[in-house]
């Protein structure tokens, strides 16, 4: 007999404009894995976090371990034995390791915080997660991908039997994933029943027992995976049949738009040469640490370069700030947007004008209002973004349309180069083919697109030419006829021999 630890039935869910779950009822059994699916905006986060307590139920029965809760909360879930990793990192960046973990659990004695125990603990966690992070590092020092692996050790301090797991991958190196993988069986062995939310569906085969599925906030069905294929749960995610994951066109090269030569910036950019043309994708692959993000943020003036030349359509510029770089031509769309690229708190109005202020503004410096309003209107029409109303936050939208507000605020202008860093991150598969449409359109423009991305297939997909990286170089620039995998990771592992690159069996 099955034994159900975690149970919402009827639930239902409400925000101004938008009905996020209707009439949703959801089952996790004890020692399973159970990966909840759906486009972006379909519920799956709003559903979790009405089993975690952080959203309130507008209706609906929630049972844990067989008892009835009325009044979840977030100290309410922990106290029963839920915990969540969130999509979105969030930690305090001061605070070391330790304090984050014990974050709200702080350990005392005679009233005076106990640093010296809560660092030993933590030491024992992170060594039992085989995570090589120090108790005393700063958060806001370390990489986006040991901040993820924080965030894991703090919710399995917890001792959790009900975990959840919001695109905990997405963040990830492979050796980092196998590491994930490896403590989730742990976990399964030992009863803990686990939400798996992720739209890397490639994934799944490893860990995942069941597949439950939303659509529009309504429930779908649920599966056992070994019953089912990608297909038929990607039919079901979105409602139709993708028939075209890699969407591709082509466009006749133009003159070259960006020259780079000899770009140097610490020891993650070093002497970095390349040239972009018009109507080409370029892509840059390469793993963890090797530059990518980087070498992006020097080009767009978020980080200062040490030397080297950036050239625009024949004439070199001077980039010291982001608005050198706008104002060049050149935009980013970063890897963080939460942080990077969006002020959540402001409009979605507020976010797609703020950048493009000479455009809707006189002389004096007075917006045109209706202005404003069709450029944020015709961005969201053009991305098809799904929201309640452009005066609506941003936070409020889920991370897909967070991602393509980003991009639609640099649509307005008249860029040479766009730049995506990690464009698909923590996005669905059906978001994922507007986001490479929209890459295409803007190669169909004569406009250059320059991206980095961390998915081989992506790469593979979408680029007209690879640009690969290894410790801060250029390792091998490929024709998209004669790329490949192999190729591929031989050249982004050339100054790297930590890094197990070989394919799993």
């Amino acid at each position: 007999m099955d034994t159900y630890i975690a149970e919402l039935e009827n639930v239902f869910k409400s925000f101004p404009g938008v009905k996020a779950l209707d009439n949703v009822s959801f089952k996790l059994k004890a020692g399973e894995v159970l990966a909840l699916l759906g486009e972006n905006g379909a519920g799956k986060s709003t559903l979790m976090k009405i089993l975690s307590g952080v959203y309130t139920k507008d209706a609906g029965t929630i049972k844990i371990f067989g008892e009835t809760i009325n009044d979840m909360s977030p100290l309410k879930a922990q106290e029963v034995g839920i915990a969540i990793i969130h999509q979105e990192l969030n930690m305090c960046d001061h605070l070391t390791v330790a304090q984050n973990i014990f974050l709200g659990r702080e350990i005392t004695k005679n009233g005076v915080l106990s640093d010296k125990e809560m660092n030993q603990k933590t030491r024992e966690i992170l060594s039992k997660l085989n995570i090589d992070i120090h108790p005393d590092d700063i958060v806001g020092s370390l990489s986006v991908s040991k901040q993820q692996m924080v965030e894991i050790a703090k919710a399995l301090s917890t001792n959790a039997k009900i975990l959840i797991m919001d695109e905990p991958t997405s963040a990830l190196t492979s050796k980092e994933i196998e590491e994930l993988f490896t403590i989730i069986k742990k976990l399964k062995s030992e009863g803990c029943g686990i939400v798996y939310i992720s739209h890397r569906l490639e994934e799944l085969e490893h860990i995942v027992d069941r597949v439950m599925i939303l659509r529009d906030g309504q429930y779908i069905t649920t599966m056992n995976y070994q019953d089912t294929d990608l297909k038929e749960i990607i039919s079901h995610m979105v409602g139709r049949e993708i028939t075209e994951k890699f969407p591709r066109i082509e466009k006749a090269i133009g003159k070259k738009v960006l020259e780079v030569k000899n770009l140097n910036a610490g020891n993650h950019v070093r002497d970095v040469s390349f040239s972009l043309y018009e109507g080409e994708i370029v892509g840059i692959a390469g793993l963890m640490g090797a530059g990518r993000t980087e070498t992006t943020r020097v080009l767009f003036g978020a980080d200062p370069k040490e030397s080297g030349q950036i050239f625009v359509d024949g004439v070199e510029v001077k980039i010291n700030k982001p608005l050198d770089s706008i104002k060049a031509g050149i935009v980013l769309v970063p890897e963080d947007r939460k942080k990077d690229g969006l002020c959540t708190k402001l409009s979605i109005r507020d976010n797609i004008s703020l950048p493009n202020l000479n455009f809707i503004s006189s002389k004096l410096g007075v917006i045109n209002r209706k202005k404003e309003k069709d450029m944020s209107k015709t961005a969201v029409e053009n991305l098809r973004i799904k929201l309640a109303s452009i005066e609506s936050n941003a936070e409020s939208l889920s991370g897909g349309n967070q991602q393509k507000i980003v991009v639609g605020k640099w649509l307005a202008r008249n860029s040479r180069v766009v730049i995506f860093d990690e464009p698909t991150r923590g996005i669905d598969v059906a978001a994922k083919v507007e986001i490479y449409n929209l890459m295409n359109e803007l190669k169909a423009q004569g406009i250059g697109v320059l991206f980095v991305s961390s998915e081989m297939p992506e790469i593979l997909g979408i680029s007209d030419r690879i640009l690969v990286m290894a410790d801060g170089k250029i390792t091998k620039e490929l024709d998209i006829k004669e790329a490949t995998q192999d190729i591929i990771l031989e050249h982004a592992t050339k100054f790297d021999k930590k890094i197990e690159t070989k394919k799993e069996a």
